[in-house]
């Protein structure tokens, strides 16, 4: 149970980081949200592995690393953090978050943003923070939170920036609870892509450490 916790407290904290940069952060939003991702990475990294993403979970099962059932209440706490995080930033705020592409973009240029955008993530942390010949460095945590860093500014403006179901469906779940359905639409896209990433890591982990 308490790497669950951990799962909870580590993707509450992100999303209610997103929350609170999109807004007042401007420019520098992405920065924060790699910053947290990566304090809150050596904070519970040691505890659950500190995935705080379902894709990312999904990507450690590919590889081997986490059994169904585990990997299965690791995303259940994950979305869970993931509502109480939009939760919060609407009370505070004022207004829920919104997780939605960038205008004009088709649905395969998002799907195809945030497939790359969570490969890379995936692709870091599995070789980072997984590979034997890695364990025990030191790094692990700026490596994953640099990569999140670099796709939001390199992607973000083209599909959001999830590269994380949770960020994707959360907020949209206090989305429709407050009456706005709007943005319902586009919540396949962020489990989609997300998850189509962190299979597509999970693969290529593994065929090239394959022995």
């Amino acid at each position: 149970m308490k790497k669950y916790l951990v799962e909870f407290i580590g993707t509450f904290f992100l999303i209610f980081t997103i929350g609170m940069a999109v807004n007042f952060a401007g420019d520098m939003a992405a920065i924060a949200i790699g910053s947290v991702l990566m304090v809150m990475i050596y904070a519970g990294g040691h505890i659950s592995g500190a995935h705080y993403n379902p894709a990312v979970t999904t990507a450690i099962y590919v590889r081997g690393s986490i059994e169904l059932m585990d990997a299965l209440m690791y995303m259940l706490f994950q979305l869970l953090g993931a509502v109480v995080a939009a939760t919060v930033v609407w009370m505070l705020v004022g207004r829920p978050l919104v997780v939605a592409p960038g205008a004009g973009y088709s649905a395969i240029k998002v799907l195809t943003a945030e497939t790359l955008g969570t490969f890379a993530l995936a692709y870091v942390v599995l070789n980072v923070a997984t590979h034997p010949k890695t364990s025990g460095n030191s790094y692990y945590g700026m490596a994953i939170g640099f990569t999140v860093t670099a796709m939001a500014f390199a992607l973000g403006m083209v599909s959001g920036g999830a590269f994380n179901p949770a960020v994707g469906i959360g907020p949209n779940i206090i989305q429709v609870a407050l009456g706005d359905t709007g943005n319902l639409h586009n919540v396949w896209l962020y489990i989609v892509g997300p998850v189509a990433g962190g299979v597509l890591a999970g693969l290529v982990y593994k065929f090239i450490n394959a022995e």
